[in-house]
């Protein structure tokens, strides 16, 4: 074997070997101090996933193991998922690819020994996610040299962003968003410069192949599509304006275009094609300034990856590469500006992939702006870049060798022969170490759940009839539905914005963008901040039992969400006999129409329903609020005063570092020099209630079971949410029917 070759695999070890060994120290819980290590580990002596949102597709890949197909069931041909988005569920759309894999590794596995699909869940990422290093590698290597290729390559597979979504125990379709699209552009652009008309097809169609195996593995996809035919269309204008011959060229773009909406079509239907020429337009509408659900309240500004990232979080989420790629942009246009300079420094680059690499890197910067989520569309064409830019810097520093100048600083370089390796070797030293330095601290993360969490869940499985829906918070409802397996009201994918751009072509969506709706996180909302427990109860038994119908009914009658709020406001904590005079008599709603009302907010047949608490939800008070006291007239919230923060006791004297002291000898209470309304002092069994200020508008809660202070609005003192979930206290409507250390299982009584 040749020496090159030897060369190759051992580099391609070597990344795959950095990110694959980096990725498994997940597994050890750096984060948790040695004597709680226990308290996260699973039956499998393994961290609790540190993504819920795993859950999700461990259920997905469980079903589809069980029974062929990653849905509950099949209505009309189509799947459903009657977990997510009780009761009604919904028709099953998500990129499958995530399961179909680890289906056939949990298959392959268990030919020669017995492995729980959980414990393949937790480990597949960590073999997936390098490959995207080695591809980036691979890629650059065509570009520049050796050392620019391997920096590329380590620079991908440890972007800080990217590693931390793609560690052992983080089973989610983050695996795929940069192996794919490095990929399909290394071999589309591979097809447009190779000679043989032929081989450039073949080149072509196994791009549009590999953009189809994107397209089964993230939703997301689009963008790299519309990015790829919005610079071929330019590239075709340019070229034809000045002259240049584009017919091969439109050859393989066509190849690519048809192979890859062919496989799609016949695969995942037709109405995936249309899917993806309605999306941009749909796409413009829910760019707007007005989420599609308005005046309900938009739950998806409570996702943090949803929001506009700061530089701060853009340099720390990409690493150096940030620098390093855009310094490595202009350095090429440079090169690429003089024939002399290209013909010896990137003889393999030429205009068309610097230019798409530059609107690559644009788009991703564009894309910031629906969320840092999308700081990984930026990581490849920076890792890529930053690569050519050592590579120039250790190409020119090996010319050196062979300099003439009488400089004697230059003279150096030709009589010390090392000299120019071991400088290159510092330059990518320097570029690597800070990076690795960064995915070390990310590896203290503690997991997403514990033994606590897992317990009340499986008591919810072994004790709650099959068709009891469970009440939480958002962010809990993927490992309810996959460890309780009960139905959700509300869960991760919220209102499936994924689906909204094709709604009105799927008949599976007779309500269109009105269900799955937002307005889900408003009742579940209103039901916690309200200290009104029979409204609570009758929230919750309405959604359990009749979901979106009820306010769907009622807004064809009054044709304005506002009035249709205030009248369920007004009649979900009545009785049913009360709620119909007042539609009748004070609402002037007809006879049918009431009664229609009535069968959906007051139904004869009530479905089971526990709501579950635990202590994580402390961390959403403010947006439970917010929404739950939602302004439909001004369709907005208040910015309540929401701040939790941990406590330090020294004999009677508490403090906090947000500013709070309290002397519990005394009673006397401060909060960054404001006496407070109320002090609320709770150890999860009694309630100690001190009145301390009346002028005042927050409360000051004291857990010391958790060893933590909140800061509410004093409005919300009584409420559902500050009894269940802060305080943990019984209250008249809601009982509880299990507990633990931090979590809870609640019924109505």
């Amino acid at each position: 074997m040749k020496k090159s070759h030897l060369t190759l695999i051992a580099v391609v070890l070597l990344i795959f070997a950095i990110g694959f060994f980096l990725r498994i120290g997940s597994a050890y819980v750096t984060g948790t101090p040695v004597d709680e290590k226990s308290f996260v580990l699973d039956e499998n002596n393994l961290p609790y996933m540190y993504e819920l949102d795993s859950y999700y597709n461990y259920r997905l890949t469980n079903n589809y193991i069980e029974h062929g197909y990653m849905g509950d069931v099949i209505i009309d041909g189509r799947e459903w998922d009657m977990h997510s988005y009780a009761p009604s569920g919904v028709p099953l759309d998500y990129p499958p690819l995530i399961v179909y894999l680890t289906a056939f590794i949990y298959k392959f596995i268990n030919l020669f020994t017995n492995i729980p699909l959980l414990v393949v869940c937790f480990w597949i990422s960590a073999f997936i996610a390098p490959l995207a290093g080695v591809v980036a590698y691979l890629f650059t290597r065509r570009l520049t040299n050796e050392d620019g290729a391997v920096v590329a390559g380590i620079l991908t597979v440890l972007a800080p962003f990217y590693f931390i979504r793609t560690v052992s125990g983080w089973f989610d379709t983050d695996i795929f968003i940069i192996l794919f699209p490095l990929l399909v552009v290394w071999i589309f652009w591979e097809a447009t410069i190779n000679e043989s008309p032929k081989k450039a097809l073949i080149f072509s169609a196994t791009a549009g192949f590999i953009m189809f195996l994107f397209a089964l593995a993230w939703n997301g996809w689009q963008y790299y599509f519309y990015l790829m035919t919005f610079f071929s269309i330019l590239w075709v204008l340019e070229c034809y304006i000045r002259g240049k011959p584009v017919k091969q060229f439109i050859k393989v773009f066509l190849t690519f275009i048809g192979v890859t909406l062919i496989l799609l079509t016949v695969t995942t239907g037709f109405l995936s094609l249309l899917k993806l020429l309605y999306g941009p337009l749909e796409f413009v509408k829910l760019s707007g300034s007005q989420s599609p659900w308005a005046p309900w309240p938009d739950i998806y500004l409570s996702v943090n990856e949803l929001a506009i990232p700061t530089i701060e979080g853009i340099i720390s989420g990409v690493g150096f590469a940030l620098f390093g790629g855009i310094f490595g942009l202009i350095w090429t246009l440079r090169i690429l500006l003089s024939e002399k300079l290209k013909k010896t420094y990137l003889k393999s680059m030429n205009l068309f992939l610097y230019i798409f690499l530059v609107l690559w890197t644009l788009t991703g910067f564009l894309a910031l702006f629906k969320g840092s989520r999308f700081i990984m569309i930026m990581i490849p064409p920076l890792a890529i870049s930053t690569g050519i830019m050592v590579g120039l810097c250790v190409d020119y520093l090996d010319s050196l060798k062979n300099n003439k100048s009488p400089n004697k600083f230059l003279s150096i370089f030709r009589k010390n022969e090392y000299l120019t390796h071991i400088l290159a070797l510092v330059v990518i030293l320097i570029v690597i170490i800070p990076s690795v330095a960064n995915v070390m601290k990310t590896l203290e993360m503690p997991p997403g759940a514990d033994d606590n969490l897992w317990d009340s869940l499986e008591w919810i499985n072994y004790n709650t009839p099959n068709n009891t829906v469970v009440f939480s918070n958002w962010p809990a409802g993927h490992i309810i539905t996959s460890i309780a397996n009960r139905s959700v009201s509300l869960d991760g994918r919220m209102a499936y914005i994924e689906t909204v751009q094709s709604r009105n072509l799927d008949n599976a969506y007779p309500y269109g963008v009105k269900s799955p709706t937002t307005a889900r996180e408003y009742w579940i909302g209103r039901a916690f901040s309200t200290s009104d427990e029979n409204l609570s109860a009758g929230i919750f038994r309405m959604l359990a039992t009749s979901g979106d119908m009820t306010y769907l009914t009622l807004d064809e009658y009054t044709h304005n969400t506002t009035r249709t709020v205030e009248i369920l406001n007004n009649i979900l904590g009545l009785n049913k006999a009360a709620a119909r005079d007042l539609m009748l008599n004070h609402y002037n709603l007809s006879q049918i129409q009431t009664e229609k009302v009535l069968s959906y907010s007051h139904p004869d047949n009530t479905t089971p329903y526990v709501i579950w608490t635990y202590t994580q939800m402390v961390d959403k008070g403010f947006w439970i609020f917010h929404f739950g006291d939602w302004n439909f007239e001004k369709n907005s919230g208040e910015n309540y005063t929401y701040t939790f923060a941990g406590i330090q006791r020294e004999g009677n004297l508490i403090s906090s570092p947000t500013g709070l002291t309290i002397d519990l000898e005394n009673g006397n209470a401060t909060y960054k020099g404001q006496v407070p309304y109320c002090v609320i002092r709770s150890d999860r069994v009694n309630e100690n209630k001190i009145y301390l200020n009346k002028s005042s508008n927050f409360c000051v809660i004291i857990l010391f079971d958790e060893s933590q202070m909140i800061v509410i609005d004093r409005r919300f003192e009584n409420s559902l949410y500050t009894k269940l979930v802060l305080e943990g206290l019984n209250t008249t409507n809601f009982k509880s029917m299990y507990k633990n250390n931090s979590t809870a299982v609640w019924h109505c009584v």
